[in-house]
């Protein structure tokens, strides 16, 4: 039976095999959303994970204003996001000091990143509101996503997956000891 004849039964005469990814369900269903949702700095991940220990809460390295942590789902391996202490859901209100501080993070991440992971290039960007793409629209994040030549290789094209050498906690160890103090 041709990946076509099986799909078929489902409604799906792509002609695409497909790799399950279940645990992914649980972001998109919101499952693992915490009571009262994000919008609530009690419920809020970026509000959370300073308060954790490194190896749970994933995060790399802390400023005064700012801190950086990897994306629990990353888009590329070493996905880090660069966050303020501040619960804020926008760029604008945040104050100079954070400002600045959100920059400084955001180049030293990607000279870490370099440093440890020979990337290529970044993507960068705030997803600013739930309508531009924001999964956590209530407190401000920049993303710092490495990009290799060929990253985009079969794999997403072909397979719709992605591929993650590496684990979170690994990557978290490698990047924090290479973080400048």
């Amino acid at each position: 039976m041709t990946g076509v004849e099986r799909h078929m039964d489902s409604g799906l005469a792509d002609g695409l095999e497909r790799l399950w990814t279940p645990h992914r369900m649980t972001y998109i269903s919101g499952e693992d959303r915490p009571e009262g949702g994000y919008e609530k700095p009690t419920g809020c991940p970026f509000c959370l994970a300073p308060g954790l220990p490194p190896e749970q809460s994933l995060v790399v390295a802390r400023g005064e204003h700012v801190f950086a942590v990897l994306n629990l789902y990353p888009y590329n391996p070493g996905h880090l996001l660069v966050c303020p202490y501040r619960h804020v859901a926008d760029y604008t209100d945040l104050d100079a000091e954070e400002t600045g501080e959100l920059a400084v993070f955001t180049q030293t991440a990607m000279r870490v990143v370099r440093k440890v992971s020979n990337a290529h290039g970044f993507n960068l960007g705030m997803n600013q509101g739930g309508v531009a793409g924001a999964g956590i629209a209530a407190h401000l994040h920049q993303h710092v996503v490495p990009r290799w030549g060929g990253d985009a290789n079969f794999m997403p094209v072909i397979g719709r997956t992605k591929v993650l050498p590496q684990v979170l906690g690994d990557t978290r160890e490698l990047f924090a000891r290479a973080w400048p103090s």
